[in-house]
């Protein structure tokens, strides 16, 4: 399995972009899908994005579609979440995860998770 640790989350205002990164260990980054989630107090995982193995293939949530653009760099070992026009509601522990075959939406489709990187959106 891979080890992943994610990175860049924080306060932002509503209107405001935050970029996660997401960094794994081991020289198989890249036949690993990427995917992120999220989950709010008291609410399930919700699925966010997802990028398939060479960054071709791309899925996102129907409630972050066409604010949040995601991307990898294999010779980095790292995925990325760019999240623009935030809202309070985008308000969520994010979290990276990777799993053989192709990009899913599902978080039983990933076998390695990070610890979770918190997103604080404010109005």
């Amino acid at each position: 399995q891979v080890q992943l640790v994610e990175s860049g989350g924080g306060l932002v205002q509503a209107g405001g972009s935050l970029r996660l990164s997401c960094a794994a260990s081991g020289r198989t980054f890249s036949s690993y899908a990427m995917g992120w989630f999220r989950q709010a107090p008291g609410k399930e995982r919700e699925f966010v994005a997802a990028i398939s193995m060479g960054g071709i293939i791309t899925y996102f949530g129907d409630s972050v579609k066409g604010r949040f653009t995601i991307s990898r760099d294999n010779a980095k070992n790292t995925v990325y979440l760019q999240m623009n026009t935030l809202k309070p509601e985008d308000t969520a522990v994010y979290y990276c995860a990777a799993g053989r075959g192709p990009p899913r939406t599902t978080p039983g489709s990933y076998a390695s998770w990070g610890q979770g990187t918190q997103v604080t959106v404010s109005s």
